[in-house]
């Protein structure tokens, strides 16, 4: 609300500036608080060193998501769309964090159910207001799809980078780690397309909440931020490929994410509904294969996953 008040481009720069410094210090702040207050992780039973998780603090996406969405409102330069998406953020949120301090996990239908309404209404805002055009940012391409083709792989971009974002978090800072190198990317995207531009402050604000996250999710972690939130981060991605235009670059910015988080949805949809066996001498997710199978510790795990989506990253910066 206060960047409404302010008309002098410096003097806004300075309350985006003042935002970005606040959140960090109150997610930073509330995460240690509060850590004591949030559900407690029951270990995870097929994970490769699952056990070890067990009598963590689960859920604290829910104060980085809500110190992100408070944060926006009083210092972001706010628009009813913007506000939709931090709703639906906001609501994936609480579906995640519902889910962690549920006694009995949610079923796998009942979050697909959910996530696809949320893709749905996301899906129906953003061709509300900028129409269906597509950008091909590798080849230069521009060109309009139809609105209904349009639709439904937004639907399925955003249920995706929801699902696979979820089951990338395994690692101690793993997950964060890579949405921060993919939202970097889409924020060079936007600003070498010089689209969305008037997003970039909300992506800052979402990298800043989830760095103060990270100071005490990195290896030994005090905490974990459970489906609450990946999924919303799994969201952010989603908004900021479309926001970007070049929604395709989704594929190669956060191809790891996808990957590590994909191929294990892949391979448990395959084997349940049309009973085929693929990677069969693969454990899925990916993060478990290198750490069992290959020797990796946790902290190679997440420094080399991260240096392969920088390079990707790097790659298309270069090209477009």
């Amino acid at each position: 609300m206060l960047f409404l008040f302010v008309k002098n481009l410096e003097a806004q720069k300075l309350v985006i500036l003042i935002g970005l410094l606040i959140a960090f210090v109150a997610t930073a702040r509330q995460t240690h608080r509060q850590e004591k207050n949030l559900p407690r992780d029951a270990g995870r039973e097929f994970a490769h060193e699952g056990a070890k998780s067990a009598g963590k603090a689960r859920g604290a996406g829910i104060i980085f998501v809500h110190i992100f969405n408070l944060t926006a409102l009083i210092f972001m330069p706010v628009k009813w769309e913007y506000i939709i998406y931090m709703v639906l953020i906001q609501a994936c949120m609480l579906t995640g964090y519902l889910d962690d301090a549920s006694d009995k996990p949610w079923s796998p239908l009942r979050k697909g159910l959910l996530d696809l309404a949320i893709a749905v209404l996301v899906a129906v805002e953003y061709l509300y207001q900028h129409g269906s055009d597509v950008y091909l940012a590798l080849s230069g391409i521009r060109f309009h799809m139809p609105a209904p083709v349009f639709f439904l792989l937004a639907v399925g971009l955003v249920w995706m980078s929801i699902n696979v974002t979820n089951c990338a978090d395994g690692v101690d800072g793993l997950s964060g780690t890579l949405v921060i190198a993919t939202l970097i990317g889409f924020y060079n995207v936007m600003n070498t397309l010089m689209v969305s531009r008037d997003f970039i402050p909300f992506l800052f604000l979402f990298m800043i909440c989830l760095l103060a996250y990270l100071w005490f999710n990195a290896t030994p972690s005090i905490l974990m931020m459970g489906d609450a939130g990946s999924r919303a981060m799994g969201l952010m991605i989603a908004i900021c490929a479309l926001l970007s235009g070049a929604p395709f670059l989704y594929l190669i910015l956060a191809a790891v994410l996808l990957l590590d988080g994909g191929l294990g949805l892949l391979k448990v949809s395959l084997i349940k509904v049309f009973h085929i066996h693929i990677l069969k001498n693969i454990r899925t997710p990916l993060h478990d294969h290198v750490r069992k199978n290959m020797g990796w510790s946790n902290t190679q795990c997440v420094f080399r996953f991260v240096i392969i989506q920088i390079m990707l990253m790097m790659i298309v910066l270069f090209i477009i």
